[in-house]
């Protein structure tokens, strides 16, 4: 998987609980997903369209380093879906475990809103791989 950025939990990302909130996870993912897929797809008007299954493993908490990974699941005609990992990063023994996981897809669309193909490059250069 391939590094799409760091975050800090700072105190204001709490929820009461004393745990990052589960939206600003979320907020998180979309941000950094959407500038990973706008790169691959050499386009800056890709849209979420769906995000499935998240699943919160563990808790983070004030101060710990989220690291985000990023994985090009399957690029179609119009969307491509990616899996994400929001890894807890241990700055003492550089060790990391896995908080929170979720596929996204997200689509390509024009100034109006309307869906649009994914340039054929992008298509050729990450063929979709058939198990």
């Amino acid at each position: 998987m391939r590094l799409l950025g760091t975050k800090v939990c700072k105190k204001h990302d709490l929820g009461v609980h004393n745990n990052l909130f589960g939206g600003t996870m979320l907020g998180w993912i979309d941000e950094l997903a959407v500038a990973f897929v706008n790169e691959i797809c050499h386009c800056p008007n890709m849209v979420t369209l769906k995000l499935e299954e998240v699943l919160f493993k563990s808790p983070v908490k004030e101060n710990n380093l989220i690291k985000f990974y990023g994985r090009i699941e399957r690029i179609g005609g119009k969307s491509i879906t990616i899996e994400i990992e929001a890894r807890k990063f241990n700055v003492y023994s550089h060790e990391e475990s896995v908080v929170t996981t979720t596929r996204m897809t997200f689509v390509r669309i024009d100034e109006d809103g309307h869906s649009l193909a994914i340039a054929q490059h992008v298509r050729d250069k990450h063929p979709t791989k058939l198990s």
